[in-house]
């Protein structure tokens, strides 16, 4: 991996072999959108790890003495790369790890089975961790990231010190369900999963796309969902490298999908990454039966554009909206409220004896170890050392 190096003064200014940003960060960037970016900032290393289950590209910020462990789950069209500025603001006794999912990064692009909801993915983390001898962590987890690392807790409740949720997916997982509880909607799960997909959007990352020509283009994605209107940072070449490094295929992005009878005419498959996050095969309500409950700390943004309780990509959002036609109505089709499904989990999670901490940040979208990055690391780092 090629390097970006901060200035001296620790802004996030990025000077990738005279191709990067200008350091102001403001809306006069004209970066050349042709060409691949660096990807590593300084401070910040790279190893690949082989484990039982994937050969897997792990970034780390060492500690500058033996502590705390802190594990960075990334979300979907991302990679590890979206960690960085806050891996190097972490104090400096804390040990951060940033681990590629499969498909995405530079990790091993194998399949995923959607059946197995999240489990694909919080498996290969464990099997990294357990590969460098971690028996504990701090795990941290950015939307589709969030319901990983939900799963990790799950599956090995006493391996996690505490939870970090980054505006993360319903544990009801992504569209396909009403009410604060859950509800499904159809047996099917219609209109959920990688049917949803915008077919321009996935070849524009399959060509390596970096300009911001088009609406569909994954550097407008990135203006336009993944922040906060008007935001803008140097480091935004990173970030639509991170995005490009998505496997696309019916095995990963965005992955495959069914006819159905229901609306809108389509349903999940069992395979790819858009499918382990819809209902029928991912539920994380579980964390509220756990004997060992670790503290939680859920970041949001006011102004998500993706996990809302209005999101407009969700389908039955749109249909409501009247931009997908056809749609059958609130009785039936009903947008999923999902910030009011994470709350009511993690209401009940605190009243079965656990507790949790909601941190919601004004002017602020999908992405707030980005947009406000100094009030979530000092949550984090606050966090860990509670622990």
């Amino acid at each position: 991996m090629k390097r970006m190096t901060p200035d001296a003064a620790g802004a996030n200014s990025a000077r990738p072999n005279a191709t990067g940003p200008s350091e102001t960060g403001s809306n006069e960037t004209a970066p050349d959108e042709t060409a691949p970016r660096a990807t590593l900032l300084d401070g910040i290393d790279a190893f690949g790890i082989a484990t039982p289950r994937l050969h897997a590209n792990v970034l780390e910020r060492q500690a500058d003495r033996p502590g705390e462990t802190v594990v960075f789950v990334h979300g979907n069209v991302s990679s590890s790369l979206f960690w960085q500025p806050s891996m190097l603001a972490l104090p400096a006794d804390i040990r951060a790890l940033a681990v590629d999912l499969r498909g995405f990064g530079e990790s091993e692009r194998l399949p995923v089975d959607a059946t197995r909801g999240l489990r694909d993915y919080a498996d290969d983390v464990w099997s990294v961790l357990d590969a460098l001898g971690i028996e504990s962590a701090h795990l941290v987890g950015w939307s589709m990231g969030a319901g990983v690392v939900m799963q990790q807790l799950l599956d090995r409740p006493d391996a996690v010190a505490d939870l970090t949720l980054v505006s993360p997916v319903s544990p009801y997982g992504f569209g396909g369900s009403s009410g604060a509880d859950g509800r499904v909607l159809t047996s099917d799960n219609a209109g959920t999963g990688a049917g949803g997909v915008n077919p321009d959007f996935v070849q524009r990352i399959a060509d390596g796309d970096r300009t911001a020509d088009e609406p569909t283009s994954p550097r407008s994605v990135f203006r336009a969902s993944y922040v906060a209107a008007g935001y803008r940072s140097a480091f935004e070449d990173l970030w639509v490298e991170s995005m490009l490094s998505t496997a696309i295929g019916d095995g990963n992005y965005p992955g495959d999908s069914v006819p159905s009878p229901n609306w809108p005419g389509f349903a999940p498959g069992e395979r790819g990454v858009l499918n382990t996050m819809v209902p029928k095969y991912l539920n994380l309500t579980g964390i509220v039966d756990l004997e060992n409950k670790p503290p939680i700390l859920w970041v949001r943004g006011e102004q998500d554009a993706i996990v809302g309780d209005a999101s407009f990509f969700d389908l039955n959002m749109l249909g409501k909206a009247g931009i997908v036609p056809g749609w059958p109505g609130e009785e039936t089709a009903p947008p999923q409220p999902m910030v009011a499904q994470t709350r009511h989990v993690l209401d009940a999670y605190r009243a079965a004896g656990g507790a949790y901490r909601e941190l919601v940040l004004a002017d602020c979208g999908h992405s707030p170890h980005l947009e406000h990055q100094e009030e979530f690391v000092a949550a984090l780092t606050e966090l860990v050392a509670a622990a």
